[in-house]
């Protein structure tokens, strides 16, 4: 049985495919009132001249107080409009937001697949893809090793993005302005002796890391658990996410950690970043 830092469970990857890590949520709990938002949302897609509330409670089939709440709701979150001559609701531009925002994540997935099953058959240890969510570092896309000692998994996870590579690698290139919000609303906590806690110190630290285009984490977030991350840039040179891999702190020893897993985590996120479209003359700060 395989040991996981933090775990007690873990089994043997046999392959590629097998190693990447997929929610399959088989819950039958539904919450009807958001069924019925999406139901509503669906309508207005198949909608060129909006919804008058009448036939939205009729094709609900809900009441006419239930329809109008529904629909101020999602108007009021911005996902419809009313129209103040009509009165039709219609989608809004944010849902068009979303809509590119899963286009953009799609590709980067896509392209970046190949690229990090590489880096996992190269380093043997586990890989991710990691973006910023509301000022934390999302574990998204997973290669686990198949190590027997190997670091528990950070799938799906949040995590703090000041203390863990994958947050480092795009707070660096954040532009001034938005780097200094982060950190405006940041309340720093000392998870581990490692923990950087103080404001002056991190932005010297992130600094050094957008000089280097590569990100470490020597037991900053959780003692033994090491990670490298470098930033993945889209084609016009923004930082839009990082690739990480994800280590326990006895087997990142200096003379692997420059010698290989420093050259292979650069390389894997430049060819990703050459895949969607990025060239070393537009890179931008963030």
């Amino acid at each position: 049985m395989a040991r996981k830092l933090g775990s007690t469970t873990g089994d043997k990857k046999d392959d590629t495919a097998k190693a990447w890590v997929r929610h399959d949520d088989k819950s039958h709990y539904v919450i009807q009132s958001v069924v019925n938002a999406f139901d509503l949302l669906e309508l207005a897609a198949h909608a060129p001249h909006g919804l008058p509330i009448d036939t939205i409670r009729r094709k609900l089939g809900l009441s006419k107080d239930m329809t109008v709440r529904l629909a101020a709701t999602l108007e009021r979150r911005g996902y419809l409009e009313k129209d103040r001559l009509t009165e039709h609701f219609n989608l809004s531009l944010r849902t068009m937001e979303l809509s590119q925002t899963f286009i953009r994540q799609a590709a980067l997935f896509h392209q970046a697949r190949p690229l990090i099953a590489e880096l996992w058959q190269a380093c043997e240890e586990t890989v991710y893809i990691a973006m910023l969510r509301d000022n934390q570092c999302a574990y998204l896309d997973q290669l686990e090793t198949r190590l027997p000692v190997r670091v528990v998994s950070r799938f799906a996870s949040l995590l703090p993005a000041y203390c863990s590579a994958g947050g480092k690698a795009q707070l660096a290139y954040l532009p001034p302005d938005k780097l200094r919000e982060y950190l405006d609303g940041l309340e720093f906590v000392s998870y581990t002796p490692a923990t950087i806690v103080d404001r002056r110190r991190l932005e010297e630290h992130l600094a050094r890391i957008a000089a280097q285009g590569i990100a470490i984490n020597h037991e900053e977030l959780e003692t033994g658990v090491c990670g490298v991350a470098a930033p993945i840039r889209n084609h016009t040179g923004k930082v839009i996410a990082a690739v990480v891999v994800s280590l326990p702190a006895f087997r990142m020893g200096e003379e692997r950690l420059n010698g290989s897993l420093i050259p292979l985590v650069r390389e894997t996120a430049a060819r990703i970043s050459a895949k969607l479209g990025h060239s070393s003359d537009k890179e931008e700060e963030g």
